[in-house]
């Protein structure tokens, strides 16, 4: 199963489990160890005009009121898709301008570098930009990430034909994926193991 048909189960179990009334959309990103939801919000009414920054803290009282009011259940259900994929499960909202996700993983990354790759990050230490170089590591990241978006955009949609192909192969071994639906009984052919089925 490639990456993408694998996010496309997770999407519609998700679909199908989060109520209805929590979000307008949802948007879901997955790696190796993590599936983030971000739902949007409906954005505040506001009876007149209102001054920048009123709405941006009705923005944000939004999603505070309903990361309290769902924790429960939010707790629940990521708990049900934790167990059947094996990933932790993070959450956040989207209202208007306001962006929050609760609670994600930090994981860390071993790495070597060579001494000129040290010298950028001590360069970064050095100059305040990070305290650390772990943290001017996870900087570069961010700003390459922020800077070549379609370049990285354009990377995955590579892998993802790669791992499409890759899939359709002769060694291609269809792992159990307990997100898809089970074979009912009706669907299954008649006769016994090794006959050919009867038509």
């Amino acid at each position: 199963m490639t990456r993408q048909e694998r996010e496309e189960r997770i999407r519609g179990w998700l679909s199908g489990r989060i109520p209805q009334e929590w979000f307008e959309f949802v948007e879901l990103t997955t790696d190796r160890e993590e599936i983030t939801v971000v739902g949007t919000l409906t954005a505040p009414r506001h009876d007149g005009e209102v001054s920048p920054a009123e709405r941006a803290a009705a923005e944000l009282g939004r999603i505070k009121e309903f990361r309290e009011r769902t924790r429960e259940d939010r707790i629940r259900i990521a708990r049900e898709l934790e167990h059947a994929t094996g990933q932790k499960v993070a959450w956040g909202a989207l209202c208007g301008e306001a962006r929050e996700t609760f609670t994600t993983l930090s994981v860390p990354v071993m790495t070597r570098l060579r001494q000129s790759e040290r010298r950028v990050l001590d360069t970064l230490v050095e100059s305040g930009v990070a305290r650390t170089r772990s943290e001017a590591l996870a900087w570069c990241v961010k700003l390459v990430g922020k800077h070549a978006e379609s370049w990285l955009g354009e990377l995955r949609t590579a892998m993802a034909h790669v791992e499409r192909v890759r899939a359709e192969g002769p060694d291609a071994t269809s792992a159990d994926d307990p997100l898809a639906a089970e074979d009912r009984p009706e669907d299954r052919p008649e006769g016994k193991p090794g006959e050919e089925p009867k038509s």
